[in-house]
């Protein structure tokens, strides 16, 4: 039996009371219900499902500590310490939160922030998926959370969820779209017009609609579909039910949500169980999906709060992955930040993961010039939207590209918004010379003018299209659609852009071409 399973007993012996007595056991009795408050992290454990997950999660307020049992039975005691919101100029939104603790006896600070992963310190991995700083602007609460900060711990080596429990759920290669919003990113390039900020929760894969397949994520059982919704679900569940989404209920009792199918399988019902890594329909732009091709997916569960809120994902997806197709490395050089004109910006590659030292970050920008280091400086004179490079190596040669975006703004930029742009392809694995590829890309010029020009980077002459022809956000023509063959192997850095009178919008997206086999 697991340790966080075994029953346990306490014999207690009463003596005759006195008023002494009494007080005193009144005063323990207080005591003790602080001290049950304080040691019991939320594990989302539920005898009526059959896995339990690893995670133990808990709330704090700053000088608020617990003592957290982990899934092992090893302890961990975490204390709040520190909190420090960073807010970006343009919109006054929080890019991230520095989240300083003491854990067992070390003082570490963690990045509340997107595309983050759990550090190992002093015995436990730890992460702070979100702060009270973000729902202090934002328009919507994903998380339900009521304190400064949220903590999850896992014992040190642990694996972040139970092998075998998780897949990828779209069938496409690591941030293969030039364009994703991940937890805690601000959506708009502004604030809403009563003066909230949007913060994204879940993960949004961007894709080509209509070729992408869409996986379940885990063993499971629907629960709604294309607005079903089946009987008998807990008060107060977390589904909200749309023609276009899909919810998944695991073995922990948590609920998947996949929105924005282009097509879910029609075979497909409420009560229906399902198996990780089967398919459920084809990647899309319905719903309020903004008018770009994406899966949004995110998993929800009860928070210490006790209500349903979102359970970040982003760690376990990449573990996952890495169980699925076992890669020597994935560059990251997300989120996307937002500036004005003449103001420094730092864009990092820190968050990438590798399973060798890194020998070096090597950027190659806009400008024509390169640098290398993890996170450098930038400074832009012109709005627009930019593409800047990253290649990642490690000691013994593998290596991994991925790409920062910064949209840039003039100071009048509600009037002059610069453009936007996202740039897709299909396949995004195991291209060899000669396959037919497909490049999707749509843009959004206020003003409707210029063209989407591909430089596909191997030698060809740039294709010009014109996309958004259409700009409901569900139209057929939003995306326009060329094919390109590649005659070598190789790398290729491709590259789209959109140039308007209020600037210039870049994408770059990396295919990779393999050798055929001899």
């Amino acid at each position: 039996m697991d340790n966080y399973h075994k029953p346990f007993m306490i014999k207690t012996v009463i003596p005759k009371p006195t008023l002494c007595h009494t007080f005193t056991a009144i005063l323990l009795l207080i005591i003790l219900s602080l001290s049950f408050l304080s040691v019991k992290a939320f594990s989302n454990d539920d005898p009526e499902y059959k896995l339990s997950p690893l995670v133990r999660t808990v709330d704090l307020n700053i000088g608020e500590s617990a003592i957290v049992e982990l899934h092992d039975g090893t302890s961990a005691e975490v204390q709040l310490i520190d909190v420090e919101p960073i807010k970006d100029s343009v919109m006054d939104a929080v890019r991230e939160v520095k989240v300083t603790v003491l854990v067992n006896g070390e003082t570490i600070t963690l990045t509340s922030a997107s595309y983050q992963l759990p550090v190992t310190v002093a015995g436990v991995q730890i992460d702070s998926p979100v702060t009270l700083d973000y729902m202090e602007s934002s328009n919507i609460d994903w998380w339900e959370i009521e304190k400064d900060a949220r903590i999850r711990l896992w014992p040190e080596g642990s694996p972040l969820i139970w092998p075998g429990t998780l897949v990828y759920p779209v069938n496409q290669k690591w941030l293969a779209s030039s364009k994703t919003q991940y937890s805690n990113e601000p959506v708009r390039g502004s604030p809403r017009v009563d003066g909230s900020i949007y913060y994204h929760a879940g993960i949004d894969f961007g894709g080509v609609e209509d070729m992408v397949e869409v996986v379940a994520a885990t063993d499971g059982v629907i629960v709604s579909v294309a607005g079903d919704v089946l009987d008998g679900e807990p008060e107060g569940n977390p589904i909200n039910e749309r023609y276009e989404v899909i919810y998944i209920r695991d073995d922990r009792g948590w609920y998947y949500r996949y929105s924005h199918f282009d097509s879910i399988l029609p075979h497909l019902e409420v009560g229906q169980r399902v198996l990780a890594g089967e398919k459920l329909g084809m990647l899309g732009k319905e719903g309020a999906s903004g008018g770009w091709a994406h899966l949004h997916f995110h998993i929800e569960s009860k928070q210490p709060s006790g209500e349903w809120g979102v359970q970040e994902s982003y760690a376990f997806l990449m573990e996952a992955y890495k169980r699925q197709f076992d890669p020597d490395i994935l560059a990251v050089a997300r989120p996307y930040q937002a500036v004005f004109v003449g103001e420094p910006v730092t864009i990092s590659g820190a968050n990438t993961w590798s399973k060798y030292e890194i020998e070096y970050y090597e950027w190659t920008l806009s400008d024509g010039s390169s640098e290398r280091g993890s996170e450098i400086e930038k400074t832009y004179e012109e709005p627009g939207m930019y593409s800047e490079i990253l290649k990642v190596t490690d000691i013994h040669g593998n290596y991994d590209y991925d790409t920062a975006t910064v949209m840039v703004f003039e100071e009048d930029f509600e009037e002059n918004r610069p453009p936007r742009i996202h740039a897709t392809y299909y396949p995004t694995r195991d291209i060899k010379p000669g396959d037919k590829v497909y490049f999707k890309v749509r843009s959004t010029a206020e003003k409707g003018d210029g063209f989407d020009v591909w430089d596909f980077r191997d030698g060809s002459d740039p294709v010009a299209v014109k996309s958004n022809i259409d700009s409901h956000p569900h139209a057929k023509v939003g995306y326009a659609t060329v094919t390109h063959r590649f005659e070598e192997p190789g790398d290729y850095l491709v590259k789209v852009e959109r140039e308007t009178s209020n600037g210039t919008a870049t994408a770059h997206i990396h295919v990779q071409v393999q050798a055929l086999n001899p």
